[in-house]
């Protein structure tokens, strides 16, 4: 969440920003100035009434050292009055206090600098494209077919045994998944990050430390039982790895990968962009987090995006990225570059990751803070990107290199499936 400091430091700056997302922020902007103003003076008077205390305690003292007993239980009762006072301080405090948080929770991160200026996907601009456009007859499958067709995946067995968006892979397309896997968990590796295998449920605290709640509540499967929530990327627990942390300063950067299963409930969402593997409940995804000082965490985003980029082009398929504008990209994010695939059966973009630097805002909520030279600490900036999700990528690829003798495999998966071809 945003901070106080950057809050009063230039709210009108803020509330500019912040119009760029589409946020109508100039209420809530107020409100936390005008809370936080209650706030200070309420902490002045309790200050006042402390230092009152002080001189009480020292004077009681001296009054019954002279044998004045009368004067010393006038002080006395004096001293409880002061103490209710600070009682009744305390609770306006907290309420104060519990009030800007609640407000600033509700309030999205401002985009910086380089964002465009946009409110929906016709407003991004594309960076940079490469990769090799496919050239596939008229009569080109699209990925459920060929799915049918080789038996790789099955989505009605996924919707018999949980419903619509849960497919089951299987032979050749169980082991093409897995060797997507390991492949995007080797790369990561040999770019220098460091595996963890983290839970793949979450308590209520960790959503709110990285800003899916209580943005995404509704889009997030619920254990009410338990008040634990399914993740929907490994971003969530793995960047709350460092929540409640002082990182050494030496320390930094961090960087970790982790391969999850992720859920989304994706209320609302129908029609042909959704078809096969296009749109799922479930689905599979490497995951690239970083932690980074300020100063180091933009160039650390055009590492991220070049590891990506890396990544499509082993694969050998056309890719481009977009510069999201501010109405497409997400509450936490300050900027955001997507990666989309052209999936040459249906014609469409379709985007397989997302690469995002949060600058404080995450670290802010986790409280996730680094010790500089000068020995304070200071607020992270926390990143992360998909690298890959893998329901889309699997589908260009099954439909980009189809072939009359089958589809064929990517060479840089060759070791992980022990197969070149799908016939």
């Amino acid at each position: 969440m945003l901070t106080l400091q950057q809050i009063k430091e230039d709210p009108k700056a803020i509330v500019e920003k912040l119009a760029i997302k589409g946020f109508e922020g100039k209420e809530a902007i107020d409100n936390v100035i005008q809370l936080d103003g209650e706030r200070r003076a309420l902490q002045l008077d309790n200050d006042n009434k402390a230092a009152e205390l002080n001189k009480y305690a020292a004077k009681i003292g001296q009054l019954m050292k002279s044998g004045l007993k009368e004067e010393a239980e006038q002080a006395k009762a004096a001293v409880a009055t002061l103490k209710d006072a600070q009682k009744e301080i305390a609770e306006q405090l907290a309420q104060r206090e519990a009030k800007i948080r609640e407000i600033l929770l509700t309030i999205p991160n401002v985009p910086c600098d380089m964002v465009p200026k946009g409110l929906t996907a016709e407003d991004n601009v594309v960076e940079k494209t490469g990769g090799p456009m496919p050239d596939l007859p008229q009569d080109a499958l699209p990925h459920w077919d060929l799915a049918k067709k080789y038996n790789l995946i099955d989505f009605d067995l996924g919707v018999k045994i949980t419903g619509a968006g849960f497919p089951v892979y299987i032979g050749k397309g169980a082991k093409l998944q897995r060797a997507l896997i390991q492949f995007f968990l080797d790369s990561a590796s040999e770019a220098g990050y460091l595996e963890v295998q983290p839970p793949y449920v979450v308590n209520e605290a960790s959503g709110y430390g990285t800003g899916q709640l209580p943005d995404k509540e509704g889009q997030m499967y619920y254990v009410g039982e338990d008040n634990l929530y399914l993740i929907p990327t490994a971003e969530v627990p793995v960047t709350n790895i460092y929540r409640d942390v002082i990182i050494p300063g030496d320390r930094l950067p961090i960087k970790n990968c982790a391969y999850s299963a992720c859920f989304r409930r994706e209320a609302g969402s129908y029609g042909k962009d959704v078809r096969g593997l296009n749109r799922l409940h479930q689905f599979d995804k490497v995951e690239i987090v970083r932690i980074e000082k300020p100063q180091d965490s933009y160039a650390a985003l055009e590492q991220m995006k070049n590891h990506v980029q890396s990544l499509l082009e082993r694969l050998g398929l056309p890719w481009h990225i977009l510069r999201l504008c501010g109405g497409d990209m997400s509450f936490t994010s300050a900027i955001t570059f997507d990666f989309e695939v052209w999936s040459a059966a249906q014609k469409r973009w379709l985007e397989v990751s997302s690469v995002s630097n949060f600058e404080t805002y995450q670290a802010n909520r986790l409280k996730c803070r680094y010790r500089g030279e000068d020995k304070k600490t200071h607020l992270c900036h926390t990143l992360n990107g998909s690298a890959l999700a893998l329901p889309r990528i699997m589908a260009a690829l099954l439909e980009n290199n189809q072939t009359p003798e089958g589809i064929i495999v990517p060479e840089c998966l060759h070791r992980y499936t022990g197969f070149s071809i799908i016939d």
